[in-house]
């Protein structure tokens, strides 16, 4: 499964992108999970299963919504998990979102 985390520079989520990738290994995922800013994610989003945007930027979820017109799933961090960088619970999200 490809992962695209959006953020507004990319610095923070990538960050976050290494726990992930972390947890990912440690539960025997086969994921590719790979942070992007919000300027050039819209270019690459056929190249993702799913997107999860950093809450800064969770106000462009219709515009991602609409770019990727039903294909895949967009979701919002949450906050609480952004800031703790809660890898364990995001994948938990993506999974739940991906059926």
């Amino acid at each position: 499964m490809k992962i695209m985390l959006c953020c507004n520079a990319g610095m923070s989520t990538s960050l976050l992108v290494q726990k992930m990738q972390k947890e990912a290994a440690a539960r025997g995922m086969d994921a590719s999970i790979e942070a992007r800013p919000m300027n050039e994610a819209m270019d690459h989003i056929n190249e993702a299963d799913i997107i999860l945007l950093g809450p800064q930027i969770g106000y462009a979820k219709g515009d991602f919504e609409k770019a990727v017109d039903g294909r895949i799933p967009v979701n919002v961090i949450p906050m609480v998990d952004y800031g703790r960088m809660n890898a364990p619970k995001i994948l938990d999200d993506v999974a739940a979102l991906l059926g």
